[in-house]
C-alpha cells in the first residue's frame, strides 16, 4: 500500500484505499465509543442532567470538528513529506525549513524527538485500554464473567502480538471490511435511540459546548481530560498519509467515519436522557440483549484491528528513528516480498507487549487506564501544531499573519487539553510519560553518543587520497576480486583497510569506499542513490543516499555502478567493515553513566551487516577500540 504517486487515484483505486484507509487509519478513533462518554460521566464527577449531557454532545461533536476534521483533515495533510506523513516526517520537513537557522532547528530537532518518544509511551495505552473496553462487555452480558475480563484480554493482546511475526499481508485484507462493518454497526446502534428521542440533534449547535463551559467552568475543565478520548488516534491520520494518500483518507473521514461517530455519540446521549441508569456502559447498554456477545466480539476485532495498526505504526517510527542515526540498529524482519513497508521488529514487539500487559494488570479496567490516557496524546498534538507552524512559515514562505491565524487557533485547543490532561498525572498519566522520558533519554544518548564517536573518529582519521598515494608509491600484492570498505565519514581512511593491510598485506584488484547516508526525506529515487568518485588505480570513493522510508540495501545499490563503467562480479566481492568498541573515559563528553548506557547500546546493536543487507558470507568485520 506505499503510494508514493502524487497524482490523486480516482475509481477503483481510489475505493480500494478509501476501504484500506478505513480499517488502518481509523480503527482507533472508531472505537472510541467504547469508553469516551462512559468516562466523562464516570465516578458521578459530573451531574447526569439534560443540560449536562446536552453540553457534552455538542463538546464531542466539535472537539471532533476541531481537532480531527479542521486541523488534521484540512491543515495537517497538507504538510507532506515528499507524500509522507508522521511526526517522523514533519520533524525532517521543520527541520529542513529552518536549516539556515541552526540554533532554532537544534531545539526543533529535541522537540520532534521527544515527541517520537512520547509516541510510544502513547502507544501502550491504546491496545490495552481499547481491547480491555471491547472485552468489559462481557460484564454488561453477564456480571459473573467480570473476573475473566482481565484474563481474555491478555489472551487477545498475546495473541496479537504472537502474530505479528507472520505479518498482516494475509489477515490485513479484511482490515477494512470488518471497521466498515464496526462502522454501521456504530449507525444502527445510534440511530433507533436517535429516533425515540430526536430532540438530543439540538446539541449539534455549538451554543450548547458554550454554555457548559461557561455555567460549569470548574467541572467543565476537568471534563475536558477525558473529552480528549473521543479523538484518540487522531495523529494516525498524519502517520500513514503515505499509505493511502490525502484523498481516500479524506473521503473515508467525512463520507463514513465521521458520521458514523457522531450518531452513535448522539445516541447515547439520546438513551442516557432517556435511562440515566445505563452510565455504566452506555456503549453495550444501546445494544438488545440477544445481540450483546456478537457485538463483544465485533468489538473485539475493531479494537485488535486498531491495535495493530498502532503495533505497525511503532513499527515504522522505530525503523525511521533508526535511519534518522537517533535509535541503535535492530533486527528488522520483512514479512512480505511485494510491500517493503511490512516489516516485524522483535525487540520493539515484545517491549510493547512486555509493557502493554503491566499496564493492563496494574490498571485493571478502561476507567483506570482513561486516567492514564490524554496527557501523552496531548503533548503529541501541540508539539505537531507547532512543527507545522515552522513549516508553513519557514518551509512554505506564508506571511506570519497568516501562519499566526493557521496555527495559532489550534495551538490554543491543543495547550487547554493538555492543561486538562495535566491533573491526571498522578493518576496514571504518569505511566505513559515515564515510558516516553526513557525512550527520549535513550533517542538523544544514541544520537550524542554517535556524534562524540564521529568526532574522536574524526580526530584519528587519515586522509584516504593521501594514504592510497602513499600506498602505491610501493603497492602491496593486488588479488583478484572487489573489496569493499564500509566507512561513515566520507573520504576517511577506513579502518577496516588499514587491518587488512597490516595482517593480509594485500590490496583487491578493485576497491570501492562506501559511506552510507541517510537523509531528511521519505524517498530518494535510484537515479539519485550513487554518487562516484575515481580515486585512480580502480579505486573508487561511493556515496549511497537513501531516505528515512527506503530499504539500506547496499548490494543493490552498487549493482547500479555497472552502467557506469564499475565491472565487478557480486560471487567475488567481499565486504570489509570496521567494528568498533567504544570505551567510555572521564571528559568533556556525556556524563558517565550516559557513555556507559551508549557503550551498552551501541555493543549490543545489530550487526551492520544485516542492516545493511549485505550477504552474511561475503562480510569481513575487523575490530578496533574507539574512546569516548
Amino acid at each position: 500500500m506505499q503510494s508514493r504517486s502524487s497524482v490523486a487515484p480516482t475509481g477503483s483505486k481510489l475505493a480500494v484505499l478509501t476501504l484500506g484507509a478505513v480499517g488502518v487509519v481509523y480503527g482507533d478513533i472508531g472505537t472510541s465509543p467504547l469508553y469516551a462518554l462512559k468516562e466523562i460521566f464516570a465516578h458521578g464527577r459530573l451531574p447526569l442532567t439534560p443540560d449536562n449531557i446536552f453540553g457534552i454532545l455538542s463538546l464531542v461533536f466539535w472537539t471532533m470538528t476541531t481537532i480531527v476534521s479542521l486541523k488534521y483533515v484540512l491543515l495537517i495533510l497538507r504538510a507532506d513529506n515528499h507524500g509522507e506523513g508522521g511526526l517522523i516526517a514533519m520533524l525532517a520537513l521543520a527541520s529542513q525549513a529552518v536549516r539556515e537557522k541552526p540554533a532554532l532547528r537544534r531545539r526543533l530537532l529535541v522537540l520532534g524527538i521527544f515527541g517520537t518518544a512520547i509516541f510510544f509511551g502513547d502507544g501502550l495505552i491504546t491496545p490495552a485500554i481499547s481491547v480491555l473496553s471491547a472485552v468489559e462487555g462481557l460484564e454488561v452480558a453477564a456480571p459473573g464473567l467480570h473476573d475473566f475480563i482481565v484474563p481474555v484480554t491478555l489472551l487477545v493482546l498475546t495473541l496479537l502480538f504472537a502474530a505479528q511475526r507472520f505479518g498482516t499481508g494475509g489477515i490485513g485484507k479484511f482490515f477494512g471490511p470488518v471497521t466498515v462493518l464496526w462502522f454501521a454497526v456504530l449507525v444502527l446502534l445510534g440511530v433507533g435511540h436517535i429516533a425515540r428521542n430526536p430532540a438530543v440533534l439540538a446539541a449539534l449547535s455549538p451554543h450548547h459546548a458554550l454554555l457548559f463551559i461557561w455555567v460549569n467552568p470548574g467541572t467543565g475543565f476537568f471534563a475536558l481530560g477525558a473529552l480528549i478520548l473521543c479523538v484518540t488516534g487522531a495523529e494516525a491520520l498524519y502517520a500513514d498519509l503515505g499509505h493511502f494518500g490525502k484523498k481516500p483518507i479524506r473521503l473515508a473521514w467525512f463520507g463514513l467515519v465521521w458520521p458514523a461517530l457522531t450518531i452513535n455519540y448522539f445516541g447515547q446521549g439520546a438513551m442516557l436522557l432517556a435511562r440515566p441508569e445505563t452510565v455504566k456502559n452506555p456503549f453495550y447498554e444501546m445494544a438488545p440483549a440477544w445481540a450483546l456477545f456478537p457485538l463483544i466480539g465485533l468489538a473485539t476485532a475493531a479494537t485488535v484491528i486498531a491495535s495493530q495498526a498502532l503495533i505497525t505504526a511503532a513499527f515504522s517510527v522505530t525503523k525511521q528513528a533508526i535511519q534518522l542515526g537517533y535509535l541503535p540498529r535492530l533486527r528488522i524482519s520483512h514479512t512480505s516480498v511485494r510491500e517493503t513497508g511490512q516489516i516485524y521488529v522483535p525487540f520493539v514487539n515484545w517491549s510493547l507487549y512486555g509493557c502493554i500487559v503491566l499496564a493492563v494488570v496494574a490498571f485493571g479496567s478502561s476507567s483506570a487506564l482513561a486516567s492514564a490516557y490524554g496527557l501523552a496524546v496531548t503533548i503529541d498534538m501541540l508539539i505537531t501544531t507547532v512543527m507545522t507552524f515552522f513549516v508553513i512559515r519557514y518551509g512554505w514562505k506564508y506571511p506570519w499573519a497568516l501562519c499566526i491565524a493557521a496555527t495559532g487557533f489550534f495551538f490554543v485547543v491543543d495547550a487547554v487539553f493538555l492543561a486538562a490532561n495535566a491533573i491526571k498525572l498522578f493518576d496514571g498519566g504518569w505511566f505513559p510519560l515515564a515510558i516516553g522520558a526513557v525512550m527520549f533519554l535513550l533517542m538523544m544518548t544514541w544520537k550524542q553518543g554517535r556524534e562524540l564517536m564521529g568526532a574522536r573518529l574524526r580526530e584519528d582519521t587519515i586522509d584516504l587520497e593521501s594514504f592510497l598515494e602513499s600506498v602505491f608509491i610501493s603497492p602491496p600484492v593486488r588479488v583478484a576480486g572487489t573489496a569493499v570498505f564500509l566507512a561513515a565519514e566520507q573520504g576517511s581512511t577506513p579502518n577496516a583497510l588499514l587491518h587488512n593491510l597490516k595482517h593480509n598485506k594485500v590490496l583487491h584488484a578493485q576497491n570501492l569506499f562506501v559511506t552510507v547516508r541517510h537523509h531528511e526525506v521519505p524517498w530518494i529515487a535510484f537515479s539519485k542513490r550513487c554518487e562516484l568518485q575515481s580515486l585512480g588505480h580502480c579505486c573508487w570513493q561511493v556515496t549511497l543516499n537513501f531516505g528515512f522510508k527506503n530499504e539500506p540495501d547496499v548490494p543493490e545499490a552498487l549493482g547500479l555502478l555497472r552502467s557506469r563503467g564499475v565491472q565487478f562480479d557480486d560471487m567475488e566481492t567481499s565486504y570489509f567493515l570496521s567494528r568498533d568498541i567504544v570505551i567510555p573515559t572521564l571528559g568533556s563528553g556525556m556524563a558517565m553513566w550516559r557513555e556507559k548506557l551508549f557503550a551498552s547500546m551501541h555493543r549490543n546493536a545489530a550487526a551492520a551487516a544485516d542492516f545493511l543487507r549485505l550477504p552474511t558470507n561475503r562480510v569481513v568485520e575487523l575490530g578496533s577500540k574507539v574512546e569516548i
